[in-house]
C-alpha cells in the first residue's frame, strides 16, 4: 500500500521470545504477517481473513543476529574454549592485547583464559576501540580494570596490566615468551606467527567464519557466538521465499548487528561486532545515488517557490545521474553501503533491551522526493 506524504518507515515487530531449535524463518514471516494485517476495519485482530498485508515490493525485513545465532545453537561452552586455548597456547603464558571493556563481551572469554593460563598480561588503553575507559566507567559505574583483575585472581592466574601497545614489533620484543593473542574486535595483526593470534583463532569449531568475534555472555558457563554466514544465508532466502509464496511480494531481508553508530554524549562507538550484516539478500548491494535536495533549493532555484519549486527539484531528481561519484550533486550526502545505514536503522529500532522486537520491517527506503 502506498501513502501519500510518508517516506521512510522503520517498524519494529514484536515476536514471541525465541530458543534454540525454533524454526526462525517461520516465526519471523508469522510476525511480519500478523503485524502487517489489514482488515476491512482497519488494523485490528480479527479472526477473519484480512483484506490484505501492508507490505509491497522491495521493503526490507531486517532480524537481528542474537536470534538467528540462538536459534540454532551457535554457543561455545567455556569449558570447551579453556581446553582450546591450552592447544593453541601450551605455555600457560598468555598477552592479551588491547580487549573491549565490556562486561558482556569479554569478561567470559577473560575467564577462560585465566582457567587455561599460568601468567597473564592485559594491554590495555586508557579507552577501547569503542570509547569505554580503562578504569571506571560513569555509564556502568563498573572499574573494567579492577573487574578484569578480579576474574584472574578468582581463576588463581597471576595477571599484569600494562599500557597500550602501538607497534607489532614492540608487542613481540616486550613478550618473547608469551602467546599474543590480539583481542580486537576488527584485529589489525594478522597471525604471523604461531605465537601471533586473534579471537578469530578461537571458537572455530562452532564458527569457522568469525570464531569469538562478535560473541558475548550466554549465562555464566556459555558465550552466544556470532550467527554463522551458511546460517544467516539460509534464514534471509528462507524468509524471503515463504513471503513469496504467501503474499507474492518481493521482499529483501537482512541478519544486522551492531549499527556501528556513535553517540555524542557518551562518546561509545556502537560497534562491537565483526560485520554489520554477515549475509543480505542481493538487492540490499549497493549505496545510495542522491543528490543534496536543499542544495538546489537554495542554489539553482532559490528563485522559485511552491510547486513550481517543487517540481523542479522532482524534475532534478529524475534526471540525475546513474552514478553521481566525483559530481557536486552529491556532496553532503552519505556515501554508505545500504546495509551499513539499514543496520544502523534496525539496531536503533529495535534496541537491546525489552522492547522485544529483534525483527524490524523497513518500508518506503528506495523511494524519493520524484516517486
Amino acid at each position: 500500500m502506498i501513502k501519500q506524504h510518508i517516506g521512510v518507515q522503520s517498524i519494529g515487530i514484536q515476536c514471541p521470545m525465541f530458543k534454540e531449535g525454533d524454526n526462525l524463518p517461520e516465526m519471523v514471516v508469522d510476525a511480519v504477517l500478523k503485524a502487517t494485517a489489514v482488515y476491512d476495519n482497519g488494523y485490528d485482530f480479527s479472526n477473519d481473513e484480512p483484506f490484505y498485508y501492508d507490505i509491497d515490493d522491495k521493503d526490507i525485513i531486517g532480524i537481528t543476529e542474537s536470534v538467528v545465532a540462538r536459534t540454532n545453537g551457535t554457543y561455545l561452552k567455556i569449558d570447551d574454549l579453556v581446553e582450546e586455548i591450552k592447544t593453541l597456547c601450551p605455555n600457560g603464558d598468555i598477552a592479551l592485547l588491547t580487549p573491549i571493556y565490556s562486561r558482556n563481551r569479554f569478561s567470559m572469554i577473560l575467564r577462560a583464559f585465566a582457567k587455561a593460563a599460568n601468567n597473564i598480561i592485559i594491554s590495555m588503553p586508557d579507552f577501547d576501540e569503542v570509547g569505554n575507559p580503562k578504569g571506571l566507567n560513569p555509564n556502568t559505574g563498573i572499574n573494567i580494570e579492577e573487574y578484569y583483575k578480579q576474574i584472574c585472581e578468582e581463576e588463581k592466574c597471576i595477571c599484569k596490566i600494562v599500557g597500550p601497545i602501538n607497534e607489532l614489533s614492540n608487542v613481540v620484543e616486550s613478550f618473547q615468551t608469551y602467546y599474543l593473542v590480539n583481542c580486537g574486535l576488527r584485529p589489525k595483526y594478522a597471525s604471523t606467527n604461531d605465537k601471533m593470534l586473534t579471537l578469530k583463532d578461537f571458537g572455530t569449531n562452532v564458527n569457522l567464519n568469525y570464531g569469538l568475534l562478535g560473541s558475548n555472555k550466554a549465562n555464566e558457563d556459555t558465550l552466544k557466538l556470532f550467527p554463522t554466514v551458511q546460517d544467516s544465508l539460509r534464514v534471509c532466502t528462507s524468509v524471503k521465499r515463504v513471503i513469496k509464496e504467501k503474499i507474492n511480494k518481493n521482499v529483501e531481508v537482512m541478519i544486522y548487528g551492531d549499527g556501528c553508530f556513535k553517540d555524542a554524549t557518551s562518546g561509545i562507538w556502537e560497534f562491537a561486532d565483526p560485520d554489520v550484516s554477515p549475509f543480505y539478500t542481493e538487492g540490499l548491494e549497493g549505496s545510495p545515488n542522491e543528490i543534496k535536495l536543499k542544495e538546489f533549493a537554495d542554489n539553482k532555484y532559490a528563485n522559485l517557490s511552491g510547486d513550481e519549486l517543487n517540481n523542479a527539484i522532482k524534475n532534478e531528481i529524475s534526471n540525475k545521474k546513474s552514478d553521481l561519484i566525483g559530481s557536486m550533486k552529491s556532496q553532503g550526502t552519505t556515501p554508505r553501503k545500504y546495509v551499513n545505514l539499514l543496520a544502523s536503522l534496525m539496531d536503533l529500532t529495535s534496541g537491546s533491551g525489552d522492547k522485544g522486537t529483534p525483527v524490524v520491517l523497513v518500508k518506503n527506503y528506495f523511494n524519493n522526493y520524484s516517486n
